[in-house]
């Protein structure tokens, strides 16, 4: 019977490619990590360091380098660096060359509660607390604030972040013991009251009218109060 040798070469190569494969696995799945490689989506403002989280991917495995691929959890410590309420989202991978790669997106913050507690509200509405590497400057939270009923004061904070007038005058954000809020503008003594947070856009777009008429004929310093709460108009207390 004749031999069909290119069968054979065919049989033996497929076999050597399944063997180096099998072994590189093996190989790789042994390879220690090297030290963790951190990103930050935005290299700004960096609330929590690469030394932070570093210590956070140590608190939660141990010291990850030099460790086997194949003990390493990635679960765990995504879900760890999700857990830390400076951070918003987190991504942990393994590069082939064995690299442990996180992806860090921070919480942005848009105020600064200041009442018998300090900490930030962020984008979203959520708790983040102060950090020791950067102070975010961002309107003041005073009054009557609690951390499982931040939606008032979090709807006018957002108001004053996605407008240009708000982001560059307003200073404070006051809640009163009922709920009510009021304003406070740079370079102004007078209160800006607000009230509730219906009719938001309108009550300031009539102050934005009002300031622009006051700034023209020089009397914003003659008023204690503008009372916004009024439809349709700008109800002022004069000092």
């Amino acid at each position: 019977m004749k031999v069909n040798w290119n069968y054979i070469k065919m049989f033996a190569l497929t076999a050597l490619v399944v063997f180096l494969f099998a072994f590189a696995s093996a190989r790789n799945a042994t390879r220690p990590v090297s030290e963790p490689h951190i990103k930050f989506t935005s290299e700004n403002n960096l609330y929590i360091t690469n030394e932070d989280v570093s210590k956070l991917l140590i608190q939660n495995f141990g010291e990850v380098k030099n460790i086997p691929k194949e003990i390493l959890d990635l679960n765990v410590l995504e879900h760890a660096l999700k857990s830390n309420p400076m951070i918003k989202n987190a991504e942990v991978y393994l590069a082939v060359n064995g690299i442990l790669n996180a992806t860090i997106e921070q919480k942005t913050p848009i105020a600064r509660v200041s009442t018998n507690a300090s900490y930030y509200i962020d984008v979203d509405g959520n708790y983040m607390p102060l950090s020791n590497n950067y102070t975010a400057r961002v309107p003041l939270v005073t009054g009557f604030v609690e951390k499982n009923n931040l939606v008032n004061v979090y709807t006018v904070a957002k108001k004053i972040t996605t407008d240009e007038f708000l982001k560059k005058h307003v200073i404070e954000i006051h809640q009163a013991k009922d709920e009510t809020l009021s304003i406070r503008l740079r370079q102004c003594n007078f209160l800006v009251q607000l009230g509730d947070t219906k009719l938001l856009n309108k009550k300031i777009n009539n102050l934005k009218a009002f300031y622009q008429k006051s700034l023209k004929e020089d009397t914003l310093k003659n008023y204690s109060k503008v009372n916004l709460q009024f439809d349709n108009q700008v109800v002022c207390t004069k000092i």
